[in-house]
């Protein structure tokens, strides 16, 4: 995508690795948003760091600017600032404006990578800086490297022959009177380290460094001045704009409360006309220690658990310092940026239209967002959003991540930890599933804990389902295979004080927590759906794991409740919630000490269950079949009710926000649109206070439906569900990479992953060696998407009734394919395959290994 102008403001890309924090680069090339130091932290500088370009022509300086565009107002300065550096005294001096800079600019966006292009008619030449960090698919260590690599390349558009300097200036975090800068060269790389001086235990300990590759022209300044008022700008501003080198500036101590020391490293090069070349930068950083800051008794609930409240992030377990990350990135810096263009360009060139490449693309930022974690032994771990300066809502929430579908095709292993963790941490003594979980990781969940929910519970069986199907490791589902079982058998046991359905009937009519915050008391095709997809699904798993009588009661189990789903639960036009809104008495039987749920969900004044949905048309109705199409579980409701709900909902939910009386928060304004969460259409009955958020507008839950709308066949409908959401993330209303729901970074909105599967027709399943297509919306086009098991990827492409599967990535075994279209022939690079043809499939004669320096291409004609 490309933005210009206006449609700069809000833009921030995020920079780093998955569960390391990030550094955000601005529409016009700021570097903004420092959230490296295990905090989010929004609209934040690390004091003046910057790039600057320098020309020279025959020992003269032409031009000398700052490698950014203009600052987009407002230019009062900013709320909430200190006096003398806030609202009323202008933009703040550390942002750089008031420094010649570049007139012109565009900023190309493609997640993992993103380029500005600047030109200026003072300058001789034109400029890009292009960024990206490391992200491969099925490479999840080198993925979460705290890493940021920014490539300034100058083009000499002039007849003349040109001196350039590139410089890189980083500002030492610290301010305290042991925080230094030291500047090192050797064989691989040239590099600037800055600490903080902080004892390495400390939570507050952080190190940078800036690095380039050695053997190049260099220069440095390991300090900028030291003084009063503006003169460290002044004076660098001062060297930038003499002929040649800079020359180093050194000192040895300092005093508390001093300004940030910045330091400098400075590329040169001479370039004849029409000749370019690229400085490389590479930025790392190292905060190592992190503890729970955000749960006021978890030191006590700590030491209960036999716990110290500290860990390291992960990466630190790796590298030692952000020097010895750089050194990584120097040495490894052609395959890691190879891998991730590779991935990239395999994205991009997928012939789906480009705002669903876009949604798609856009929120996989998230897993570089503080959002993420990875603990000390890697496993992940993530809040729900970022807050202001702490995560928001702890846990690895299981029915917001429910919807989430990035991380299981892209870095599966990172997906199954969180499997891991939760059952092994998260299920209390009765069987019970709840839905956060804490950390530091090892604190066992109790009873009084955070409630299980229906949802996440569920949810949480049938992702199991799909990491199995994904990996392929039916070993790695025995080992959760105990705990997982405990949680279906916890639904149906007396020990549930919310009374899921103790008679196993196949229907949930007790408390039922859920992701809209509350707790619902009738059964409705929605959470009901979750529990008939986790029947299926672990009926499956049962038969695998050799318990067919178990097994054999959760598909009798099923059976009863669907048939029950859609005989009562079904009004015609869409599912719903059963439920007496003026029966205070169903109540009773949840009161518990000091929990009378009377007291939060009854209304005295006006008679009624507050918080319910009743006969409203909810946007998750769907949802439950969504999960189970998509994980290859099958149909769990029926068919043609769930394509009249869909109609449904788009026809009741989908629309402009100008009219609609919106009590909660504002995702989406004035003439957006979007679907809300729940409306009650004419001749239904709306409670008085009905479920919350139920006039919002919430990405993770649109981007569900819109791609459910796409894989029943409902292109123009899920499309304007897709346009919607992507034309309020236009990067002048709000940032691109950023899909805000209770916080930023949200993680719900990497449903919009599953797009992919959508347009593709992606099955998947590694315990037969399956993979299969079938494309969508091709018009007898050629067709051409991106596609992932995370150990393996690569592309699929159909033309001509020629269809290819090519590994781009990785390693994988098939048995069986599944694909339309014709199949007379198979061949690899290697000849003809031998298979045995059924209706829309092949098994293989013998399993076909594919590698990328081997089989990698399969042609199907």
């Amino acid at each position: 995508m490309l933005y210009k102008g206006i449609k700069t403001r809000e833009i921030s890309f995020p920079l780093g690795g998955i569960g390391s924090g990030s550094i955000g680069l601005a529409g016009n090339g700021r570097l903004i948003d420092w959230e490296i130091f295990n905090r989010p932290a929004k609209n934040t500088a690390n004091y003046m760091s910057h790039f600057a370009v320098k020309a020279e022509i025959d020992g003269k300086v032409v031009d000398a600017r700052i490698l950014q565009g203009d600052l987009q107002p407002p230019y009062t300065g900013e709320a909430g600032g200190t006096n003398f550096n806030g609202f009323g005294w202008g933009p703040n001096r550390s942002n750089l404006c008031g420094l010649p800079h570049f007139r012109n600019l565009e900023f190309k966006g493609e997640f993992p990578v993103a380029e500005i292009s600047f030109t200026d008619e003072l300058f001789p030449g034109t400029a890009k800086l292009g960024v990206w960090s490391p992200f491969v698919p099925g490479n999840e260590d080198d993925s979460s490297a705290p890493a940021a690599c920014f490539e300034v390349e100058l083009e000499n558009t002039t007849d003349k022959t040109i001196d350039y300097t590139v410089v890189g200036v980083i500002a030492n975090p610290g301010n305290q009177p042991t925080a230094h800068n030291k500047f090192t060269d050797d064989s691989g790389s040239a590099r600037l380290f800055f600490s903080n001086g902080c004892e390495h235990d400390a939570f507050d300990y952080c190190d940078f460094t800036l690095s380039t590759p050695a053997g190049q022209d260099l220069s440095y300044q390991e300090y900028w001045y030291r003084g009063g008022w503006c003169d460290d700008l002044e004076v660098y501003w001062d060297d930038l704009n003499k002929p040649g080198k800079f020359t180093n500036r050194s000192y040895e101590d300092r005093s508390e409360g001093m300004k940030q020391d910045s330091g400098l490293l400075a590329i040169h090069f001479s370039l004849a006309p029409k000749e370019k070349q690229k400085a490389v930068f590479v930025l790392t950083w190292n905060v190592p220690n992190r503890h729970n800051d955000w749960k006021e008794d978890i030191e006590e609930l700590a030491k209960k658990n036999g716990l110290e409240n500290r860990w390291k992030n992960w990466y630190a377990t790796r590298w030692n310092d952000s020097s010895d990350t750089a050194s990584y990135l120097i040495d490894n810096y052609s395959r890691l940026r190879g891998d991730t263009f590779k991935f990239h360009d395999a994205l991009f060139a997928s012939s789906l239209p480009e705002v669903v490449l876009d949604a798609i693309s856009a929120n996989l930022a998230v897993l570089r967002s503080p959002t993420c974690l990875r603990v000390e032994d890697g496993t992940f771990y993530g809040w729900e959003g970022s807050g202001i300066d702490k995560g928001s809502c702890e846990g690895s929430c299981t029915h917001v991540w429910n919807y989430a579908q990035a991380l299981p095709f892209l870095f599966p292993a990172l997906e199954r930890s969180m499997r891991e963790a939760n059952y092994k941490y998260n299920i209390d003594e009765n069987g019970g599933s709840h839905f956060r979980i804490n950390l530091p990781l090892g604190i066992k969940t109790q009873v009084h804990f955070w409630r299980p929910c229906v949802d996440g519970l569920c949810g949480d069986v049938m992702k199991t389902y799909r990491d199995w199907k994904i990996s392929g490791d039916t070993d790695w589902l025995k080992q959760l295979w105990s705990s997982l079982k405990k949680t279906i058998e916890y639904i149906w046991s007396e020990q549930n004080y919310d009374h899921w359905d103790p008679g196993k009937t196949g229907v949930i009519t007790g408390r039922q927590h859920h992701t809209l915050d509350m707790e619902m008391f009738g059964p409705s095709g929605w959470l009901n759906g979750h529990y008939l997809g986790a029947l299926k699904a672990v009926a499956e798993m049962a038969a695998a794991m050799g318990e067919s009588e178990f097994a054999e009661e959760c598909r009798m189990t099923y059976a009863k409740g669907r048939e029950w789903t859609d005989n009562n639960l079904f009004n015609g036009e869409y599912y719903y919630q059963k439920v007496d809104l003026k029966d205070k008495a169903q109540l009773n039987k949840f009161v518990r000490e000091n929990d009378d749920p009377a007291e939060r969900y009854w209304s005295e004044e006006h008679g009624e269950l507050k918080y319910q949905i009743g006969e409203g048309c909810n946007i998750d109705m769907h949802l439950p079949q969504w999960y189970a199409s998509l994980y290859g579980i099958g149909e769990i409701m029926d068919s043609e009710k769930i394509d009249k709900t869909l109609e449904s909902i788009y026809h009741n939910n989908f629309r402009s926000m100008r009219d609609v009386a919106n009590t909660w928060r504002n995702y989406a304004l004035n003439d957006e649109s979007g679907v809300m969460i729940c409306t009650w259409p004419e001749g239904t009955i709306k409670p008085v206070i009905p479920v919350p958020y139920a006039s919002e507008m919430m990405h993770g839950f649109e981007w569900a439906f819109a791609c459910h709308l796409l894989m029943k066949g409902k292109y123009s409908e899920g499309m304007s569900v897709v346009k919607g959401i992507r034309d309020r993330y236009d990067g002048e209303k709000r940032n691109p990479w950023n899909e805000i729901e209770c916080g930023s970074n949200y993680a719900r909105s990497m449903a919009s992953y599953a797009l992919l599967n959508a347009f593709s027709g992606f099955e998947f399943d590694l315990t037969r060696g399956m993979i299969g297509f079938t494309p969508q919306y091709t018009d007898d086009k050629p067709f051409k998407c991106f596609w992932s098991l995370g150990s393996a990827w690569g592309e699929y492409s159909s033309e001509n009734g020629r269809q290819e599967i090519t590994l781009c990535h990785g390693y994988i075994e098939l048995k069986e394919l599944r694909l339309s279209g014709t199949m007379n022939s198979i061949s690899t690079g290697f000849g003809a395959l031998e298979f045995t043809r059924f209706e829309n499939g092949c098994f293989f004669s013998s399993p076909l290994k594919m590698s990328v320096d081997g089989h990698n291409m399969l042609a199907i004609e």
